[in-house]
C-alpha cells in the first residue's frame, strides 16, 4: 500500500504510467462519447413537454457533474500536496484547474441556452447557477494565485489553501435545489428512488456521463506530464529522457 503511495509521488514513474494509459482513456472516452451523443440526438424520442430542446441535458449535465467533480479532484490533490510535500500531487491539482474551469464554463452556457428557451430568460439569479458560477470564479482564482507567485513553492501551497476552502461551494451547489425553492429542476439521475427518465434517454445519458469522466482522465493525464516536465526539467532522468528520444 505505502509503495504504491510513494511511486505516485515519484514524478518519472507518474510520467511513464501516465503516458502509457492515456491514449487508452482518450479512446474509450471518445467511443462512449459518440455512442452518447448519437442515442440522445437521434434514437431518442423527444421530450413530451421540453420537445427537442431536451437534448442539450446531455452535454449540460455531463458537464454540471465534471465540473463539481474535477474540482475535488483538485481540492483532494492540493491537500495531498500541502500534507505530504507531494511535487506530483501538486501537479495534478493545477493541471485540474483549467480542465474544471472549462467544463465549468460549458455547464453555464447550455445552462443559459436551456434556461432561455424553457424559462424565458439567460440567466437568473438561482441558488444553482449563482453557485455554479461562483465554482468558475474559484477556478480563476486558483490559476490566477498560483500565477501571481514566482516562487513555485509558494504558488503551491497558497493555491491548496484556497482549494481546500474552496471546496464547500460543492455540497452547496448539489444541494441547492433542496435546501432552497430555486428555478433549476431536482436531480432526475442521481436521486434514491428509480431515475424519473425513460430508458431510451437514460442510456445515453449514462454513456455521456462514463464518457466525459473517461476524457477527463485522459486530459488530466496529457496535463499532468506537461506540469511534470515543467517542475523537474532540470533533473537527471529528464535529460536521459530526451538523450532516449
Amino acid at each position: 500500500m505505502w509503495l504504491w503511495f510513494h511511486k505516485l509521488g515519484s514524478p518519472p514513474h507518474v510520467y511513464r504510467i501516465a503516458g502509457k494509459i492515456t491514449p487508452w482513456f482518450g479512446w474509450i472516452g471518445g467511443i462512449l462519447i459518440a455512442a452518447g451523443v448519437f442515442g440522445g440526438l437521434v434514437l431518442a424520442p423527444a421530450d413530451y413537454q421540453q420537445g427537442e430542446g431536451f437534448r442539450i441535458l446531455y452535454v449540460h449535465a455531463p458537464s454540471a457533474w465534471m465540473s463539481l467533480f474535477t474540482y475535488v479532484v483538485m481540492a483532494v490533490a492540493a491537500t495531498i500536496g500541502l500534507i505530504w510535500r507531494m511535487k506530483v500531487a501538486y501537479s495534478v491539482a493545477a493541471s485540474c484547474a483549467p480542465i474544471g474551469a472549462a467544463f465549468t464554463a460549458v455547464a453555464l452556457v447550455t445552462g443559459s441556452l436551456w434556461g432561455k428557451k424553457m424559462w424565458g430568460t439567460w440567466w437568473e439569479w438561482d441558488a444553482r447557477l449563482t453557485s455554479e458560477l461562483i465554482l468558475l470564479f474559484l477556478y480563476f482564482g486558483y490559476m490566477a494565485l498560483r500565477a501571481a507567485y514566482d516562487d513555485q513553492q509558494r504558488a503551491d501551497r497558497a493555491s491548496a489553501v484556497l482549494a481546500m476552502v474552496g471546496v464547500v461551494n460543492i455540497p452547496i451547489i448539489h444541494y441547492s435545489v433542496v435546501w432552497w425553492n430555486t428555478l433549476h429542476q431536482p436531480a432526475s439521475v442521481t436521486k434514491m428512488a428509480a431515475p424519473s427518465i425513460a430508458p431510451a434517454m437514460l442510456v445515453p445519458l449514462i454513456l455521456m456521463f462514463f464518457g466525459f469522466n473517461i476524457v477527463f482522465g485522459a486530459l488530466l493525464f496529457t496535463r499532468v506530464r506537461g506540469e511534470v516536465l515543467l517542475r523537474e526539467r532540470g533533473a537527471d532522468w529528464i535529460r536521459e529522457l530526451l538523450g532516449k528520444s
